[in-house]
């Protein structure tokens, strides 16, 4: 036996507690042994080295548009929201950063949209020429599958699928932001960001006062509607109708649950805010019935995780902004640029609630039985998800001294990686922005790889004890 080690219950070497050196580890060896303890903890430290990095990148000085060097909070909220792909801000990103500063936001939203450890397992392919076991459930925890031979093709959906659908709307997007601007350049620059910025549900903008700024132009307008609600759906799903097309008897369960009950919220969003802000003078009330109809469906798609906004949500009344809340804590599909619970979480919730009142024991659909499991991660899901939201909201309220609304609001979209925000952002001290940064980080991560990353170990339950059954309700 080596001196200073010994063997655990699994047979590996271990140093002993007491030997020399054991306590004597440098911050990279405990980073490594945390990493290496399990593919969440690696999806928990390659998101936080990232940040890292491109809050470095924004602190520098070439990277405002003024003199000086920028604000560290500032930095690091917007790298946060960049690679989380969110789009909160707490200042006017056309204005307070220089090209180079919007170039590293790009960058960091096109690097949040592909997946972090999308990336970090074609880097691993590049060098081993294959995907191996520990990639793959690497690559897992970005992406949620549900198996493991699905990686290596989903991996090359989300290169592929990401850079054509971002080339189409570039092309579209680029000649009209030409005609428009009158400038080839900016008209170039400006295409690709928002090309970029649409697919990946990020909601960034770089012009001054916005999309106000280019006319509210019905082809840029639709062109970014389309872009975020593809990326809305999810590259499983993408996958699945790129190889079944319209053929819906062969689509999986999965890809019918994420189209249908994304079509469902998408129209009624579309209803609800059309019918609540109709006659909103602030909002849609001015505009004609084709504008306020086509306005409508932006702001539905936008709900849901994209961020842009052609009105200022702000000016919107009380019931549209607690319909709002209930859409981005939603959010979009499973393995997208999107944020929130998920759609399939909230439909097997409702599910369970059907089921339930109905007397039945099992979760029916489209012919297939869901299992347990898979309720109780999204029942687990949904509690943490409320839970920081709540904590978030309580610390918002106290820093910003303000009635609960706007927390909340802004507590929601920024868990939800959605972007909306009803204009608190930008009052906030430092303190609020790295509550909202800390959120931004959960909510992209992912709850359960942020929850199972933070726990000690694993632990496997090998006696099942005598059923209960407390008093509900």
């Amino acid at each position: 036996m080596i001196r200073g080690f010994g063997r655990d219950r699994t047979g590996y070497l271990r140093r002993r507690p007491g030997s020399p050196a054991a306590g004597r580890r440098g911050f990279g060896r405990i980073l490594a042994d945390f990493a290496g303890s399990s593919p969440p903890r690696t999806a928990l430290l390659i998101f936080a080295l990232t940040i890292a990095v491109f809050t470095a990148l924004l602190s520098m000085p070439w990277a405002t548009a003024g003199p000086g060097t920028p604000q560290f909070h500032d930095a690091f909220f917007v790298a946060t929201s960049a690679v989380s792909v969110t789009g909160l801000t707490p200042v006017n990103t056309a204005e307070h950063w220089s090209l180079g500063g919007q170039i590293v936001i790009l960058v960091g939203i096109q690097i949040g949209g592909l997946g972090i450890l999308s990336v970090a397992s074609l880097l691993a392919v590049s060098v081993t020429r294959g995907l191996g076991l520990r990639t793959r459930l690497i690559a897992q925890e970005g992406m949620t599958t549900g198996r493991l031979g699905e990686v290596g093709s989903l991996l090359r959906t989300v290169v592929v699928c990401s850079l054509v659908v971002e080339a189409v709307l570039a092309s579209i997007l680029i000649p009209r932001m030409i005609a428009i601007e009158g400038n080839v350049v900016d008209g170039l620059w400006h295409g690709l960001f928002y090309a970029v910025s649409a697919f990946n549900n990020a909601g960034f903008v770089i012009h001054p006062d916005g999309l106000a700024d280019l006319g509210y132009d019905p082809v840029v307008l639709w062109v970014i509607m389309a872009g975020v609600f593809l990326g809305s759906l999810g590259f499983p799903v993408l996958l699945m109708l790129y190889r079944r097309r319209t053929r819906i008897s062969q689509w999986g369960l999965h890809t019918r649950i994420t189209v249908e009950v994304t079509l469902a919220m998408l129209l009624l969003g579309t209803i609800l805010y059309g019918l609540m802000e109709w006659n909103n003078a602030e909002t849609l009330g001015a505009l004609s019935t084709g504008d306020k109809l086509q306005d409508s469906l932006f702001a539905s798609v936008m709900m849901r995780s994209g961020g842009f906004s052609v009105v200022d949500t702000a000016a919107e009344t009380p019931e549209t902004m607690l319909v709002t809340n209930a859409l981005m804590f939603v959010g979009g599909g499973s393995a997208s640029t999107a944020g929130g619970i998920k759609v399939t979480t909230f439909a097997v919730i409702l599910l369970a609630v059907v089921a339930e009142a109905r007397g039945h024991q099992d979760l029916i659909l489209h012919g297939r039985r869901i299992a347990s499991s898979t309720l109780r991660v999204a029942i687990a899901v949904v509690a943490l998800a409320a839970t920081l939201i709540l904590i978030s909201t309580l610390a918002l309220t106290t820093i910003a001294g303000e009635d609960v609304e706007r927390p909340l609001f802004e507590s929601i979209s920024a868990f939800a990686t959605c972007g909306l925000s009803s204009g608190l952002t930008a009052e906030l001290p430092p303190s609020g922005l790295f509550v909202l940064g800390a959120l931004m980080f959960a909510g992209r991560v992912g709850i359960i790889t942020f929850a199972t990353a933070l726990a000690l170990r694993q632990r496997t339950q090998r006696l099942r004890l005598p059923e209960s059954r407390p008093v509900i309700g």
